[in-house]
């Protein structure tokens, strides 16, 4: 049985063809029983110029064509995209790994970054069409030495995915040199993705509404160390103030379900990093901007945090000599609602949003690469990263 003819096998007859359809139409619509045939003439040349001008812009739309003319329409196949070649426009990232497992659809750009023409999968049989591979840091470990000697297509980009700080982050300084790429939550990044941003809000005259509060202080917690920051502070804050503690290390576990209405109950947020690193400022500070809760953060300085958030919209630890003085403030703010509802201030125009995890990643890998194709390799991401 012959083989179809494919789009491509049949150009010189494809542009004539489409021409001859287009004044078919146009004759038939101009050329009426009651035009005389010396008017026919002069109604057949104008009407001829505007059918060929509208004929090439939609065959130049459809086809990504410049063609103006038929004598300038240069017959090479490779001037007519086949339909694998239309589908094949996409820009493919490939995760490598689905970061801490977390799958998401392979189309889910346009709908939640309104980036289009963007396609994620794990499929690794795609690897030689891939235009950028995903690494996620805490997952390459055994893969590590495969890497180091596997060949690449010569415009594939290698992006360095990591949101965990450097002192949780295993260094290894091989990876210099391997990539192309950075994605993470530094701003100093090729791709910064934080953990969430302020954006203004999308709903006009809404107007926020501090949620019922039943609790002072509230702290979730499940990796605890006696010697981080955190635990230290939190263990003298304690003795100057009551704190409803939750997590793993005080039996209190909370599911999902549980976990926004427990955190709009508090006043209070303790928003204590485990890790204090530039820009490290984790989903414990974001999901009680979200929540409607004030956060108390513990993490790198204030002018900091003002980089990410608005300067009235969080308590600092640092602003305040001791634990104790922070106590007296937070039971100050208790007692005066009017003071309090200031924190709030921000919400008038502002809304607070979480990162979709992996996704956001992928998304925005993708769309730096469909907008930067020059070459690049990072030669001291170790020293970047860990100093």
């Amino acid at each position: 049985m012959a083989a179809k003819p494919s789009l491509g096998s049949c150009p010189r007859l494809l542009l004539p063809l489409f021409l001859l359809f287009c004044l078919g139409l146009v004759f038939y619509s101009y050329f009426k029983p009651t035009l005389s045939i010396s008017s026919c003439s002069e109604v057949a040349e104008s009407t001829y110029e505007v059918c060929i001008d509208k004929c090439f812009g939609v065959f130049n739309k459809i086809f990504n064509r410049n063609v103006t003319s038929i004598s300038s329409f240069n017959y090479t196949q490779q001037q007519i995209p086949t339909t694998k070649q239309i589908l094949d426009r996409d820009t493919i990232i490939l995760a490598w790994t689905w970061p801490f497992g977390f799958r998401f659809d392979e189309k889910a750009c346009g709908p939640y970054f309104d980036i289009e023409g963007c396609r994620v999968t794990d499929n690794r049989l795609l690897y030689g069409k891939a235009h950028g591979v995903m690494f996620h840091h805490r997952d390459l470990g055994d893969d590590l030495p495969n890497l180091l000697s596997m060949p690449r297509p010569p415009h594939q980009k290698w992006v360095w995915m990591n949101m965990e700080s450097p002192e949780n982050s295993e260094r290894w300084t091989d990876i210099d040199g391997l990539f192309n790429l950075t994605a993470s939550y530094r701003r100093d990044s090729d791709v910064w993705v934080p953990y969430g941003r302020i954006l203004p809000t999308s709903v006009k005259n809404e107007t926020f509404k501090i949620p019922p509060k039943d609790k002072l202080v509230c702290w979730i917690v499940s990796n605890w160390n006696p010697h981080y920051r955190r635990v230290e502070y939190f263990n003298e804050l304690s003795k100057h103030i009551k704190i409803e503690g939750y997590g793993r290390h005080f039996n209190r576990y909370i599911n999902d379900e549980d976990y926004v209405p427990t955190l709009s109950s508090c006043k209070f947020y303790l928003s204590f990093e485990s890790s204090i690193h530039e820009d490290y400022v984790t989903e414990k500070l974001f999901n009680p901007l979200i929540s409607g809760t004030v956060p108390v953060v513990l993490g790198p300085p204030r002018e900091n945090y003002e980089e990410f958030i608005p300067a009235d919209s969080f308590i600092h630890v640092d602003d305040f000599k001791s634990p104790q003085e922070l106590a007296e403030h937070l039971k100050f703010l208790d007692q005066n609602q009017e003071v309090y509802e200031r924190y709030f201030t921000w919400r008038q125009a502002f809304t607070a949003k979480g990162s979709y995890f992996g996704l956001e990643h992928a998304c925005y890998i993708c769309d730096y690469i469909k907008k930067h194709k020059d070459y690049r390799v990072f030669k001291s991401l170790s020293k970047w990263y860990w100093g």
